[in-house]
């Protein structure tokens, strides 16, 4: 049994704190927010996903000592935005060599860094590593069948959480692409609101395959430029999590994707899904990287002008459709 502490209250962080307890460890659930720590131990229910009633060997805590003291791992789950400030806030108590595995998706907006980058530059004496992959904590939390990877830079690091988070129903793979598989995680969430966006157009199955073929092409591309292994884009954490994000329901970006393409604006769509849309924050970080590794990225550049210049989606995807004439891949041999 390992002693773990899921550093957040969202519905990611609930869902990997129920998995974790039915693997028999001893989990701790620690928040920033007093008012959500109390919901859930005097509700035992999180507010988003109320038919699942929590074990009652569940703890919660508000206290930062408490939550970092004798852990055999921490679990990173606050939202993207909350990342470094959380990790620069428990960086004095944590101590030297624990692991942290974080299992956020997302790219800083000002420094280009994923979140593990951004955790270990506040806590760099910190083993850090990476899970990710095709997830929602709806299915998670329901114990439906899984698949996801834990990436880290230490073979023994990656095994040891592996051996934590796996059981019957969540199957784990080890990886040691942290890059890359953050950079997939992130990027598909701009790419998903992409699709949400044809979704509430009325664009049908087409469109969607179209987007999802392009845009990890797009991501590849990027990764690749970036020192990236390109095999990563094409599993689990690259075109699965992408699939998964763009088609279903369960996906907070496609879901704002679809209030911006029937006409609501950005504020309007996040106002709506009442969660942390992670595409928004990805999205302008993209765009950069594109730029600085001089990577033609159309799909991320569009939703850019569509979330921050108050482009028509409409437009967009006529743009996209009509870019010059090419061919689908780079290396293609003619006779």
């Amino acid at each position: 049994m390992a002693k773990i502490t899921v550093l957040g209250g969202g519905t990611w962080a609930i869902a990997l704190a129920v998995l974790l307890n039915k693997n028999g460890h001893d989990v701790t659930v620690w928040s920033a927010l007093p008012e959500e720590i109390e919901s859930l131990r005097e509700n035992h229910r999180h507010r988003m996903l109320p038919d699942t009633l929590l074990p009652d060997s569940l703890h919660y805590t508000t206290d930062d000592t408490e939550a970092v003291t004798g852990r055999d791992l921490l679990v990173m789950a606050v939202a993207s935005s909350f990342t470094r400030r959380t990790a620069k806030r428990l960086a004095p108590l944590i101590p030297k060599g624990q692991i942290i595995v974080d299992v956020a998706k997302g790219v800083e907006e000002t420094t280009m860094m994923t979140l593990s980058e951004q955790i270990q530059e506040e806590i760099p004496d910190a083993e850090v590593a990476v899970l990710s992959g095709p997830t929602h904590a709806e299915e998670v939390i329901r114990l439906l069948p899984t698949t996801i990877v834990v990436a880290a830079d230490k073979k023994d690091v990656a095994e040891s959480i592996q051996n934590i988070f796996m059981n019957e129903v969540f199957r784990v793979y080890t990886a040691s692409d942290k890059k890359g598989v953050e950079l997939g995680g992130a990027l598909k969430n701009v790419v998903a609101l992409a699709a949400g966006m044809a979704d509430g157009l009325g664009y049908g199955d087409n469109a969607k395959a179209a987007l999802i073929t392009r845009g990890i092409a797009e991501i590849a591309r990027l990764g690749e430029a970036m020192g990236c292994q390109r095999d990563t884009f094409y599993g689990l954490t690259g075109i699965g999590d992408l699939i998964v994000t763009c088609a279903s329901m369960h996906s907070r970006n496609r879901r704002a994707g679809i209030l911006m393409g029937q006409g609501k604006t950005m504020e309007e769509a996040m106002a709506e899904v009442q969660q942390t849309v992670e595409g928004v924050y990805s999205a302008k970080a993209g765009l950069a990287l594109s730029r600085k590794y001089n990577v033609s990225m159309p799909i991320i550049e569009q939703i850019n002008r569509v979330l921050f210049e108050g482009k028509d989606p409409k437009e967009a995807v006529t743009e996209l459709m009509l870019r010059d004439k090419k061919a689908e891949v780079s290396n293609t041999v003619w006779q």
